[in-house]
């Protein structure tokens, strides 16, 4: 006998709602417990197949598989910002050039001004003044709240490789959770679902890192054409920050134009490395990110920047690099579930060259009882 309930579209539509911003306040809520947890789950997919390895292969016992594993990228992760800071020591070296490059530049610009707009020097130092007085005033309060950012940075770094590692160790014992929430009847599509977000985050995150590398070599290579010293470290800056969507290049634009003034504070030097920066970003906008992301993750564009800038109000910068692989995982849930695959449908990037409406056609009894 079946007892399935079947509820109107409007109740059904109402029930999604809710469930969306009873999970949407839940994340804002509890961001900075569940932002490291997530985390942690994506790097534990991405080392899966390590742990997979050292247990089949070598028959290491699985807390000393997952131990490796997170040590191995913990090791990689602290070997790249020994690089990094042991290039900025460099830079830092150059700080008095950079000071002086960036005064010099600051006039040049200031005398295009007044030659174009008639805005007199002083007229220019006085705003100069007034911003600086300003932003001394709020001086306090931002030094607190990046303080207050740095540490929660901090710990949440501490805490992601312990995550990481439980989510390794105990991936089991979740599995066996899940397939005792749902009857035995649908452990073929729960598992069918969990290997396709398996195989999807670990995709996406290895596209990822191939797109970083891409980027950073590609930076690198025209910072270096162009003349800009420390082309190398700039271009592995570039790349790391560009996992950080839309943002994250712009940071580093900015940052790459202030270390291009060690050398000279022309403006065509500026000039230059804007134009790397924008020939990069036309590669990994047009080549990279859909031969190497975009089919990986089958997100649409509009789904993917309102994800992004949800993320960013709900867990800042990490939530904007989390927001791509959640989509994908709750396109898979939505795809795999009757009622929700609209939705699905939705999120996807599978766009209908054309639709023509079919209407079904009423019996001609029908028609000539409407006429009466």
């Amino acid at each position: 006998m079946d007892t399935t309930l079947k509820f109107p579209f409007y109740i059904r539509l109402s029930f999604m709602l809710i469930c969306l911003i009873g999970i949407t306040y839940i994340l804002y809520m509890g961001n900075s417990i569940l932002v490291p947890i997530l985390m942690g789950f994506l790097i534990a997919v991405l080392l899966l197949p390590i742990v997979h390895f050292l247990n089949s292969k070598l028959r290491f016992p699985n807390v000393l598989s997952s131990s490796i594993a997170v040590l191995l990228f913990v090791s990689l992760i602290i070997g790249i910002l020994i690089f990094l800071s042991y290039e900025i020591s460099d830079i830092a070296d150059d700080f008095a050039a950079i000071k002086n490059n960036i005064n010099l530049f600051i006039v040049d610009i200031q005398k295009y001004i007044k030659a174009n707009f008639h805005i007199s020097m002083w007229e220019q130092r006085k705003y100069i003044e007034d911003v600086t007085q300003d932003s001394v005033k709020k001086g306090k309060e931002t030094i607190g709240t990046a303080l207050i950012s740095v540490t929660d940075t901090l710990l949440d770094l501490t805490l992601i490789p312990i995550y990481t590692f439980l989510i390794l160790l105990y991936r089991t014992h979740f599995i066996l959770f899940l397939a005792k929430l749902f009857k035995k009847e649908y452990h073929a599509n729960l598992q069918e679902i969990l290997t396709q977000i398996k195989a999807s985050v670990r995709s996406y995150l290895s596209g990822l890192i191939l797109e970083m590398i891409a980027v950073s070599a590609l930076t690198s290579l025209g910072l270096y054409f162009i003349g800009v010293k420390y082309a190398i470290l700039l271009g592995v800056i570039t790349g790391i920050l560009n996992l950080v969507p839309y943002v994250g290049i712009l940071v580093a634009g900015v940052l790459t134009m202030l270390a291009s003034l060690t050398g000279t504070p022309e403006l065509s030097m500026i000039i230059g490395v804007i134009v790397v920066n924008i020939v990069v970003q036309i590669i990994d906008n047009n080549v990279l990110v859909p031969l190497i992301i975009n089919t990986k993750v089958q997100i649409n564009a509009l789904v993917s920047i309102v994800g992004i800038i949800v993320g960013g109000q709900l867990g800042g910068i990490a939530g904007m690099f989390l927001a791509i692989p959640l989509l994908a995982i709750l396109k898979i849930v939505f795809d795999r579930i009757e009622a929700a695959e609209p939705w699905g449908y939705l999120m996807g990037d599978n766009m209908p060259k054309a639709f023509v409406w079919r209407f079904k056609k009423k019996p001609s009894k029908v028609i000539q009882d409407e006429k009466k």
